[in-house]
């Protein structure tokens, strides 16, 4: 009498080596994502604080023509010029005291703002953005 052996394929499906994958991918990215630090603005939102008020003349205001034109507080100024004079009244008035506004005219490339916005965090300064005049 011959037993005679069958050989099936289980169609079974085996999840644990699957978990196993799945763990260990999510481990490996939420390290990850715990080292990129964000190079994103240091935007203020509104709220409460207890600081001084600043009052409109306290504050500079760098317009920026279409044609990449600098004005501080209206007299024309290049930009290595602009940045010696935001950088000495930083310096002047202490870290984090000092405030400009920055109004780009309508339709302004964008790479004159940030230039604005790059030498405004370098020197620690409150920089606001505000928007085009109608």
């Amino acid at each position: 009498m011959g037993i005679k052996k069958r050989n099936r394929v289980s169609a079974q499906f085996s999840m644990s080596s699957l978990t196993d994958i799945i763990f260990l991918l999510l481990i490996f990215f939420m390290l990850t994502s715990t080292l990129v630090a964000p190079n994103a603005l240091n935007l203020k939102l509104p709220g409460t604080s207890r600081t001084n008020t600043v009052t409109a003349s306290d504050i500079d205001d760098v317009s920026i023509r279409n044609d990449g034109r600098y004005f501080l507080n209206g007299k024309r100024i290049d930009i290595g010029a602009l940045e010696n004079q935001l950088g000495q009244s930083a310096r002047r008035m202490g870290a984090r005291n000092y405030n400009i506004t920055i109004s780009p005219d309508r339709g302004t490339p964008t790479e004159y703002v940030v230039a604005v916005m790059d030498i405004a965090m370098r020197y620690d300064i409150n920089g606001i953005l505000a928007p085009e005049k109608n």
